[in-house]
């Protein structure tokens, strides 16, 4: 990595004028302490139990969070229980929808408190969170909110009803986006949650807690449990909980597949992933630069859907790579919060050590490893240069496994065919991108593609109307789009 220190506090750009920073102020202050919220309730855990979060961007501490047990996790499911049954599995759609409504405005009034927790949480730049993340996350339950009173329409020909508690856990990448995505359908449908959020970024679950309690939400319908893969591992066993709701990593993954086998529980995933872009000689270049740049560098890499994998038709390849590190070259990487950021911190330390050890496997196996210097990475704190693969395999381990960081790894093709079976080549299925001018040719290699979603010239696009899932060990189910709201309904 390249760890030399800014000798002047601005960032300069080449051929640019000095940039100051703009950090993002805005009262958003960090709890001491993060418990659970069950019942309707904030309840502190168990001393015994505390562990530390920790500033990406610092690499100190942040504040000490509860691990809920099993008793804990109990109380939880006990309380969704109850709700269900009591008042939210029996009342009416259009009820509901009033809830996530409200739910929706407060989000929007709070959205610069929450966008600043996110990225002081997880690491990403304010301008990811504040203009990206928060934006849809309203969004979804907006959209989810126009469905509550509509779900005979959900399954044409037939009757629904709610299938009951749904355990749900969400990672550390999109913390509340993904909150979003599984909470507003769910509820919407007439279903009852706990939600298990990552270890490492438990932040704005908990201050979504504080809005569902300003929106009156009856207590027991969300009920978040704080804690790591032993807190999650209680969820998933609970007898009471009637659906697993999981986005995280294909191993895990795995794990609660497994764990349910035979159960009865309904399962969907959102696993990992290793997306391909393809740009052909046709392409508008410069659109598929800032297309690549936004799928695997300005969210550090960390989404499972990142366009990790590079294929170039061979006779744009060295132009195309020039333009590609020209603009890298522009980036600029620091403190989240600072509104002129363009690639934020990785997540954690273990997620720097993970990113660190598959460039220098990379470099091992023989591929040439470029990272942009033009604006040098702090000292403090978790983060990784822009970094590119070149000269790379199709068997090398940096193109098979997925990374999760800011690393992309660049191949080349000559003809279609050999483009779709290099990015067919790989054990996942989540999300693509096809750069062409020709219709024909985008359609056509699109419907080859064994890719849950295939984006066309344009990447990491998502609106709550539009499903998104993967196949393969990407997972299976979707989420967002009238989609969304199978996995939470039972055919009457």
């Amino acid at each position: 990595m390249n760890q030399q220190k800014p000798s002047d506090p601005t960032l300069k750009l080449r051929g640019a004028l000095p940039l100051a920073p703009a950090p993002e102020r805005c009262p958003a202050p960090v709890p001491e302490r993060l418990g659970h919220f069950i019942g309707g309730e904030v309840v502190p855990g168990r001393d015994e139990s505390l562990f530390t979060s920790y500033e990406p961007a610092t690499g100190e501490p942040l504040c000490q969070v509860a691990a809920a047990d099993a008793e804990e996790v109990d109380r939880a499911v006990t309380a969704a229980r109850s709700a269900f049954d009591r008042v939210w599995g029996g009342m009416p759609g259009a009820e509901r929808g009033k809830y996530l409504y409200r739910i929706a405005r407060r989000i929007q009034e709070r959205s610069r408190e929450l966008a600043v927790l996110e990225s002081r949480d997880n690491g990403k730049p304010i301008r990811e969170t504040r203009d990206v993340d928060l934006p849809l996350v309203a969004a979804h339950f907006f959209y989810y909110a126009g469905w509550a009173d509509k779900l005979d329409y959900a399954i044409p020909g037939q009757r629904v009803r709610p299938v009951g508690v749904a355990g749900q856990i969400i990672p550390w990448n999109f913390p509340l986006l993904m909150a979003a995505w599984k909470l507003a359908p769910a509820l919407a449908t007439g279903n009852t949650v706990v939600l298990k959020p990552a270890e490492t970024t438990p932040l704005t679950a908990m201050m979504l807690a504080e809005i569902l309690a300003e929106a009156e939400l009856p207590p027991g319908v969300v009920n978040i449990v704080n804690g790591a893969g032993a807190t999650g591992a209680a969820l998933v066993d609970h007898p009471g909980v009637d659906k697993i709701a999981f986005t995280g990593s294909t191993e895990v993954g795995r794990i609660i597949t497994r764990a349910t086998a035979g159960s009865g529980k309904r399962l969907t995933m959102e696993l990992g992933g290793k997306g391909a872009n393809i740009v052909f000689a046709d392409a508008a270049l410069d659109q598929a630069v800032e297309g690549v740049i936004d799928g695997i560098f300005f969210n550090q890499g960390q989404v499972c859907c990142a366009g990790s994998r590079l294929l170039i038709e061979e006779g744009i390849a060295a132009a195309f790579l020039d333009r590609l590190k020209r603009r890298i070259e522009t980036l600029r990487i620091g403190d989240p919060l600072d509104k002129n950021t363009d690639v934020g911190a990785l997540n954690s330390v273990e997620q720097l050590q993970r990113v660190q050890r598959y460039i220098e496997i990379g470099r091992r196996q023989g591929a040439a490893v470029w990272q942009g210097s033009a604006c040098p990475t702090p000292e403090q704190g978790y983060f990784v240069a822009p970094t590119l693969l070149t000269g790379v395999q199709q068997t090398d381990t940096v193109v098979r496994e997925e990374i999760f960081g800011p690393v992309l790894s660049v191949l080349t093709f000559r003809t279609p065919d050999e483009a779709i079976r290099k990015a067919n080549d790989t054990e996942y299925g989540l999300a693509a991108s096809v750069w062409t001018e020709k219709a024909s040719k985008l359609f056509e290699v699109a419907h080859a593609l064994n890719s849950g979603v295939v984006w066309a010239n344009g990447a990491n696009l998502f609106d709550p109307a539009s499903p998104f899932g993967g196949m393969r060990h990407s997972g299976f189910g979707r989420e967002g789009g009238i989609a969304g709201l199978w996995p939470y309904l039972e055919i009457q």
